[in-house]
This record gives structure tokens, C-alpha cells and sequence, in this order.
């Protein structure tokens, strides 16, 4: 996108509004989060557009003082599949994880994750990549120290029970527009992607709600995949 017409864009737009609801322990929003990021890029959107996460536990009731148990067996677990059914998934995750530059280490993982809120880059990366039991407040505490949070507001929130009713809320939010898995994307509270969609169809979906939005004000303009113009 010219700078100009980028120019003339951020004056004539609104910000672009994007809320997704994720849940660290899905390696699909993982992957999706990391795919919007580079659609975005693509489109030369970053900068007018508002990226807001909200929780979604697939798992509420999942058990932090379990020991580390490998992802094949807990996806045989949990889904009653063979062994070597849940193993070829987890070597597909993987795969799909390559290809956006994710190094997905799945030996062993812990799946709680009551008092995970913030810090998503770091948090997927230290569940997915290292293999840390992020149900450890020691470990949160230290990586929200690295992202330059301060200690005892991160405890405070961590002993705090507003934590959880907020998560709720953002599930009741979810679940009152019929969403029932993650990631789930909407845009301008408008258009929606379900799901661990393709960088392509991500490009196409922010267009059509960008174009949307530009409406009659944009005196010619319009947006393609390739950006807007």
C-alpha cells in the first residue's frame, strides 16, 4: 500500500476491530493467531486495526496438579480414539505448525489453565516450544516479568476471582453467538472466521469487512488481497 493512499485511508477509517477467542492449550489458535498476524502484515492493516483476545477454556475442568502427560495420550483420552489415530493428528498439528514457523514440541504438556490471561506471544511459545507448566505461578510470574508487567499486579490478578468472572463472561460471549470451539474470529463485530483458516481466506474475509467499512466515504477506493488502494 502507498503511503499516501495509506495516509488518506487512516484519516478517512475508523480502526479495523478484531476480537478472537482463544485458549493457549489449542495449538489450532495458535496457529491462527500467528496466521491473522501475517494476514494483517500483508494487508498493511497493522497499524489501523485493534486485535483483542477473550477466553475460552475448551477444558475448564482440567487438572493442574496431574502430572506432564503426553498430547497423543490425552487427545486418545479425551476423544476415545486409538493411540496411533491421536499421534498422526498431533504429527498433523505439527505440520501445519511448520509451515507458519512454529516449532511445536508436544512430549509433554500440562493442560490447565485458570490464571493464564495475557502475554499470549510468550505463553504459546512457552507451552508449545518448551514445554512449561504454565499452571505454575512461579513460571507465570516470570514471564510476565519479561514482558514488563509488574510482579504484584500479576498476583494480585492471579488471586483475584475477578479473573475468572471475566472469563466467563467472555465465554458467555461466545456461547451467545453459538460458538462452541476455537479460535473464532469476528470483525467489526460483523463478518466471522471459524476456525484455523488459511492466510489467503483470512486476507479475503478482512477485506470484504474492510471494504464494508470504507463504504461511500472511500471516493474510489478499493480492497483486494493484495491491500487497498
Amino acid at each position: 500500500m502507498e503511503n499516501s493512499t495509506k495516509s488518506q485511508m487512516d484519516n478517512q477509517l475508523q480502526k479495523l476491530k478484531i476480537t478472537y477467542w482463544s485458549d493457549y492449550a489449542c495449538p489450532f489458535c495458535y496457529i491462527g493467531e500467528t496466521r491473522l498476524e501475517k494476514a494483517l502484515k500483508e494487508l498493511d492493516l497493522v497499524d489501523i486495526t485493534d486485535v483483542q483476545m477473550k477466553a475460552f477454556e475448551l477444558d475448564p475442568n482440567a487438572d493442574s496438579s496431574k502430572p506432564y502427560t503426553s498430547v497423543d495420550i490425552l487427545l486418545s483420552r479425551k476423544y476415545g480414539i486409538p493411540l496411533e489415530s491421536a499421534k498422526a493428528q498431533v504429527n498433523r498439528i505439527s505440520s501445519l505448525g511448520q509451515e507458519e514457523g512454529i516449532d511445536f514440541k508436544f512430549a509433554n504438556v500440562i493442560t490447565t489453565r485458570k490464571d493464564v490471561s495475557k502475554i499470549i506471544h510468550l505463553l504459546f511459545n512457552a507451552y508449545y516450544t518448551k514445554n512449561v507448566k504454565l499452571s505454575d505461578r512461579e513460571i507465570l510470574l516470570d514471564l510476565a516479568e519479561k514482558v514488563g508487567l509488574e510482579k504484584q499486579e500479576v498476583i494480585d490478578m492471579l488471586s483475584s476471582k475477578d479473573f475468572i468472572k471475566e472469563v466467563r463472561r467472555d465465554e458467555m460471549e461466545a456461547y451467545k453467538m453459538g460458538v462452541h470451539g476455537v479460535p473464532f474470529f469476528t470483525i467489526n463485530g460483523k463478518y466471522t472466521i471459524n476456525g484455523c483458516e488459511s492466510i489467503s481466506r483470512m486476507k479475503q474475509i478482512i477485506t470484504d469487512a474492510l471494504t464494508d467499512q470504507l463504504g461511500e466515504s472511500a471516493h474510489g477506493m478499493y480492497c483486494g488481497v493484495d491491500g487497498c488502494h
